[in-house]
């Protein structure tokens, strides 16, 4: 369970879904950082010094986070730079991927050191060993795929190197998957993203191993022995992990990072992978609704897809359309959410995903009758509506409509009580039977089922005429679109059961799951999420219910 203190830290607006891209940082990150500069701005004769006290806070959040000492620990300002101070300390050959995200390369390349290059793709113990040669110093590797979210057995790969030095950019999991970080000789990490400390923040640790064969060779006099020792010397450098340090960061970052890092020790690393974990389960379902293929290689919060015939770009403009932040690239659509992602912005990329998906076309019993509508309509004459649907679109069933006494449209939903007859299959004709309007006023209407030639209902036209005297008793809705029709049928079934919310036990709620489910509430796409947010519980203990209530009636 992620602390209500954790999530109330965070404003990322609705839709945003590329925290493998930059995390936003939370409250506590802002207004620290501002403190600080304000603090900074009215600087006293103890204000260096007091400023400079935030680097042991943050290396301390980190040793306990990584299950080690401060002094294993070295802060950096981002990945790129701890991974080329490995890089020019190390000798002998490094293997890497070159399909690494390109700071994983680079300094290899930039520091001449001889390589084994292994083929893009997942960097696992069994690639490892078939490539491994004596020279091979090093193994640089990512722990989770920026590309396909791939999380790579780091335990397997220690094995499979043996005394060899492990390097691992840990920027896209530290913090939000739980991994055996301390098998690494090299941790490095940036906090700009799923640790959200904002940028210019992160952190080396460093194993004794990689202390003995590593050389410092970009060593200031901040990594130096007696580095508050103005003596006119240079100093040797420090025989921990302070060996890497070039200067000074800036202490205000620090102190933003810690917040971050403590923000994370809050939580619990396993209560945000967990939830992390729900929502990437959630895209797939709605990206495998919508037709698309999931391609991601598991494990992490990095999940990518593609919607076969739908250029990526395509799909990237539809979610922008509806407000969702992704990375679009040529391969694949890549969403990255946090334990502070909502449901609503879930929904947001269903939206988006259901534009792309083509509409069945109307059946052919039923596409003769379309141009009927507007001529059935006119012979009635004034004060007359009459309805279309298509059985095969459900929610969304209207395909036609001529007349205004409901206010719908093409693509709005049946009403609730047209659903209920679906779902429980009584698809016989309803003739002259009274109802009321949105507006209140008193309606007569009938309708007639079209059938195939198999005789199974496919649609139904549905003809409203007003009514001459006020109606006693409503029998049906007339929602605009489906949000209403779900808020409709939800408070009727609440209504029903005669317990309000707070106050029900699982009885309860249980009952109301099974009055929806009889009136054909579960026919509507998202149904179990809206109810689930209603009654204050997961969409799996929805689920449960709605099992139970069908194997009781079977």
């Amino acid at each position: 369970m992620i602390p209500p203190s954790y999530l109330g830290q965070f404003r990322e607006p609705e839709g945003y879904l590329d925290f493998a891209r930059f995390g936003p940082p939370s409250h506590a990150v802002v207004s620290t950082t501002a403190r600080l500069l304000e603090q900074a701005s009215l600087a006293g004769p103890s204000t260096v010094d007091t400023l400079m006290r935030e680097e042991q806070r943050v290396k301390a959040a980190v040793a306990r986070l990584c299950a080690t000492d401060t002094d294993h620990v070295v802060l950096t300002p981002n990945t790129s730079t701890g991974l080329f101070q490995a890089a020019l300390g190390l000798t002998g050959t490094v293997m890497y991927s070159v399909g690494e995200f390109p700071s994983n390369t680079y300094p290899w390349v930039r520091a001449g050191l001889p390589s084994v290059r292994l083929p893009a793709g997942p960097v696992t113990a069994d690639v490892v060993r078939s490539a491994l040669t004596p020279a091979v110093t090093a193994l640089s590797v990512s722990a989770v795929d920026f590309r396909t979210g791939y999380r790579a057995d780091l335990a397997a790969l220690r094995e499979a190197v043996g005394d060899r030095l492990l390097i691992v950019d840990g920027i896209q999991g530290f913090g939000v998957v739980d991994e055996p970080w301390d098998v690494a000789d090299v941790l490095v990490v940036g906090g700009q993203k799923w640790l959200r400390g904002g940028w210019s923040t992160g952190f080396v640790v460093l194993s004794d191993r990689a202390l003995e064969r590593l050389t410092p060779t970009l060593s200031g006099w901040t990594g130096a022995v007696d580095a508050g020792l103005f003596d006119n010397s240079v100093h040797a450098a420090a025989p921990d992990a302070a060996s890497w340090s070039i200067t000074n960061l800036s202490p205000i970052a620090s102190a933003a990072f810690a917040q971050a890092l403590e923000l994370v020790e809050l939580a619990g690393v396993p209560a945000l992978e967990s939830r992390i974990a729900e929502h990437v389960g959630e895209l797939g379902e709605i990206v495998r609704s919508c037709g698309g293929v999931v391609e991601s290689l598991g494990g992490s919060g990095i999940f990518t897809f593609s919607i076969p015939g739908v250029s990526s770009s395509l799909v990237g403009t539809a979610l922008a359309d509806e407000g969702v932040t992704a990375t679009v690239r040529p391969e694949h659509v890549r969403l990255s959410p946090h334990a502070s992602t909502t449901v609503a912005t879930l929904e947001r990329v269903r939206t988006a995903l259901r534009s792309l998906v083509p509409k069945p076309a109307v059946s052919g019993a039923l596409s003769a009758l379309i141009p009927t509508v507007n001529s059935l309509a006119a012979a009635l004459g004034p004060g007359t509506e009459v309805v279309l649907h298509d059985l095969s679109r459900l929610p969304n069933s209207i395909v036609a409509i001529a007349g205004a006494l409901t206010g719908r449209e093409v693509d709005g939903p049946m009403t609730d009580l047209l659903l209920g007859l679906v779902r429980r299959g009584t698809t016989q004709d309803l003739t002259d039977y009274e109802t009321y309007a949105p507006d209140g006023r008193a309606i007569r209407s009938s309708t007639v089922f079209v059938r195939d030639s198999a005789g199974v209902a496919v649609g139904c036209l549905c003809v409203n005429r007003l009514a001459e005297h006020s109606v006693s008793e409503p029998v049906e809705s007339f929602p605009q679109d489906v949000d209403t029709l779900q808020r409709v049928l939800v408070e009727k079934a609440i209504a029903d059961v005669g317990v309000p919310v707070p106050l029900m036990k699982k009885v309860h709620k249980s009952q109301v799951v099974r009055v929806l489910d009889e009136a054909g509430f579960f026919l509507i796409r998202d149904s179990v999420d809206h109810l689930a947010g209603v009654l204050d519980v997961t969409r799996y203990t929805i689920y449960n219910y709605l099992n139970e209530v069908r194997d009781s009636s079977a």
